[in-house]
């Protein structure tokens, strides 16, 4: 259905001010595939006077036959309007005002039509602000449907969906791209990219889980505006990467970040020593197939360890310097994690929730080698040792030589107790912590 959609409207490639209305019966989209929440915030608003559509990427991946993770609403209702009308909703955001809505765990946000910033605007230091280079800081200038839609960032996204007569309103010829599975930006490239850099990030993330191809001109104007990246906000910065990561397809997204050196501009330290280092190409490619895997299998991923696997590469390197600085090994990780970390929240405002159990789980790598005595017994009583353990066993996936430490901790956890005290009676001197050497006196010190 959608092949022929997109033919009938594939000489038209630039936004309309007049949408394709493609009515019902003519699309594989009902109001049952919407969720209670969004049906209920456009039913609500409608019967208080103002338009309302479902709109953006869950129209786009109902078109798709994909199962949206979340619904929005457009309405050309006011926030502080749209707010008087539910009991549990809350107007956030400054930079771009929006309300979220909450039925129990759903929440629907909603936004209000904007218009371009333009001297005829309406506008105050709460509605309109750019900097000189043209990045909006503040997008509160509010419009028409037809203003909204060529806000939008990219045409696949341009869909407006009313439930109520089960119509989709298409302003940008997104059915014509999702038709070609192109992913294109709506307006001239560089001057959207300046507006809001992350948008780079979203071409990325879209491109990689869609499985689109970028447009051209689309493509081309990333790599030159990748720099401006350095001016969003890192609270923003590390928001806008985990949804990166955290989508069940993190290697394709990695792949797309370095082919427009996107890569760099998040992780500058790591990225750097991939090229010249196969082994980290090939640690922090496992790590995000490993990642992927666990997401499509259901499974807990922590952005910790995400983390610790991308920033890696930069640890090693760092740790190898103060090494050869005169630092031991332990103290030298310790240094290194510490630097690098403190480098990357500047970049990425990583949360010290998960900041701190990722510097633990490098930190746990050495320690792993500990095994004599009582030592294994202790470890793996530690509350990350589980975390750390799954660490060394990327390592290892990854090309590193353990020397079987993997498959001995492994064992180890599924041994009993006898089998146990027989596995680390085995190892002899072996895997014991090296005491340290008392501390020589000064002449003349007294002993006691």
């Amino acid at each position: 259905m959608l092949k022929r959609l997109g033919k009938v409207f594939n000489k038209r490639k630039t936004a309309n001010k007049e949408p394709h209305i493609i009515a019902a019966g003519q699309h594989p989209v009902t109001p049952d595939d919407i969720s209670r929440g969004a049906t209920e915030v456009v039913k609500t608003l409608e019967d208080a006077g103002f338009n309302a559509y479902v709109v953006g990427g869950c129209v786009r991946d109902l078109l798709l036959g994909m199962h949206p993770k979340d619904f929005d609403v457009a309405t050309d209702a006011t926030p502080e309007q749209v707010k008087e009308h539910f009991r549990r909703a809350r107007i956030v955001g400054r930079r771009f005002r929006i309300v979220h809505v909450r039925f129990g765990r759903e929440i629907v946000e909603v936004t209000t039509f904007r218009a371009h910033h333009t001297a005829k605007s309406k506008q105050g230091r709460e509605t309109s602000k750019r900097t000189q280079e043209g990045m909006l800081l503040r997008d509160n200038v509010f419009g028409s449907i037809n203003e909204d839609a060529s806000r939008r960032d990219f045409t696949i996204n341009a869909l407006y969906y009313h439930p109520t007569d089960n119509t989709i309103y298409d302003y940008a010829n997104g059915l014509v791209d999702i038709d070609s599975k192109t992913l294109r930006i709506i307006g001239d490239p560089a001057t959207r990219y300046q507006e809001d850099p992350v948008r780079m990030l979203r071409a990325a993330r879209f491109a990689a889980r869609l499985d689109f191809a970028l447009d051209p001109d689309t493509a081309a104007a990333i790599q030159p505006s990748a720099t401006l990246l350095a001016a969003i906000p890192s609270a923003r910065l590390y928001d806008e990467t985990v949804k990166l990561f955290m989508n069940g397809y993190a290697l394709d997204t990695w792949r797309q970040l370095q082919t427009f050196n996107l890569d760099q501009q998040l992780f500058p330290e790591s990225a750097a020593l991939l090229d010249d280092h196969e082994f980290y190409q090939t640690f922090i490619a496992q790590a995000l197939t490993n990642t992927d895997e666990r997401i499509k299998n259901g499974k807990h991923v922590t952005p910790a360890f995400l983390f610790a696997a991308l920033l890696w590469p930069a640890v090693c390197e760092a740790r190898l310097k103060f090494e050869a600085a005169g630092e031991p090994s332990a103290r030298a990780l310790q240094k290194a994690a510490a630097d690098v970390t403190g480098r990357q929240v500047s970049r990425l405002a990583i949360p010290k929730r998960f900041s701190i159990p990722m510097r633990e789980i490098w930190e746990f790598q050495p320690r792993l080698l500990r095994r004599g005595g009582q030592q294994a017994f202790r470890q793996v009583e530690q509350p990350r040792f589980r975390a750390a353990y799954d660490f060394l066993l990327l390592r290892e996936q990854s090309g590193e030589d353990a020397q079987g430490l993997g498959n001995w901790w492994t064992q180890f956890q599924d041994a009993d107790e006898d089998e146990r005290e027989a596995m680390t009676k085995t190892l002899g001197s072996q895997g014991r912590a090296r005491k340290r050497r008392p501390r020589k006196r000064k002449p003349g010190q007294d002993a006691s």
